[in-house]
Parts: structure tokens; sequence; C-alpha cells
């Protein structure tokens, strides 16, 4: 009878180390579509890049002093930038990132971007992103880039 105690104590805390708390699921979900959407700008895919973001009028994009509201008035800009006659879109990558639950169903993704284009200039800046979790998901539903 003396195993009981010493077995249970084993079985339960294996239970709670394979779990993983609600926030930290939410943070991967979260990182996932962040990582998908690098991933889509690297190959050129403007479009599965922005399916990382709020498919509604009231998508707010902040940028370098300039308000944008919607995800077509925000897909456009995108375009015109860094799609115009066929261009390459460059690489992009987040050096420094931080993923923060504001809540069940809201984060903040903060951190520095850096942009490396075909012919080699490069840019960078800061940004604070706020993901909601929505029916289709997790989407971006404020960004706020800066270069």
């Amino acid at each position: 009878m003396r195993a009981w105690p010493a077995t249970l104590l084993v079985v339960m805390s294996a239970a709670c180390a394979a779990t993983q708390t609600p926030e930290s699921d939410a943070i991967g979900d979260v990182r996932a579509v962040w990582t998908a959407q690098v991933e889509a700008w690297n190959r050129g895919d403007l479009e599965a890049f922005m399916a990382g973001y709020w498919k509604s009028p009231d998508l707010a994009f902040f940028s370098n002093g300039t308000e944008t509201r919607g995800w077509q008035e925000t897909l456009d800009p995108y375009r015109a930038r860094y799609q115009p006659e066929g261009n390459q879109m460059g690489t992009l990558d987040f050096p420094q990132l931080d993923f923060a639950m504001l809540g069940a169903e809201a984060a903040l993704v903060r951190g520095r971007w850096h942009l490396r284009m075909p012919d080699g200039k490069e840019f960078s800046g800061m940004t604070s992103v706020v993901f909601r979790k929505l029916p289709e998901g997790w989407r971006i539903v404020h960004d706020h880039s800066t270069s």
C-alpha cells in the first residue's frame, strides 16, 4: 500500500507537465498565424500574407503617421509598394518579438521588423500588433508599424 501515494504523485506530475495552459495554446496559435504570414511574404504571396489580417472595414493599420482603415484599403498600398510591375517583395524577418496575452481572446505582438529587398536595400522598424480570436481564427485587428 505504500506505493499508492508515490504512484499517484508520479501520475499527477506527468499529467501536469504534459498539459499546456490555455494561454500558451493561444500564444502558439497567434505565433502560427505570424509565422504563416512571414512565410507567405517571403514567397511573394501577398494574398496569403493578408489572410492573417481581419477581413473587415474595421481593420486598423497605422504606419508612419498615416491611418488606414479596412482590409482592402490595407492590401492596396502593400500591393502598390511591394508588388509593382511584378517586383519581388523581399525577405521579411523579425529579429525581436514579444507575444503577450491581453485576455482570453486578445493578444499583443510587439517587436522589430527587418526587410531586405532583392536590390540589397534594407528597411527596418518597430511594430505592435493586436490579434483577436474571431470565428475564423486569430486575426490582426490593429497593426501599428513604423520605420
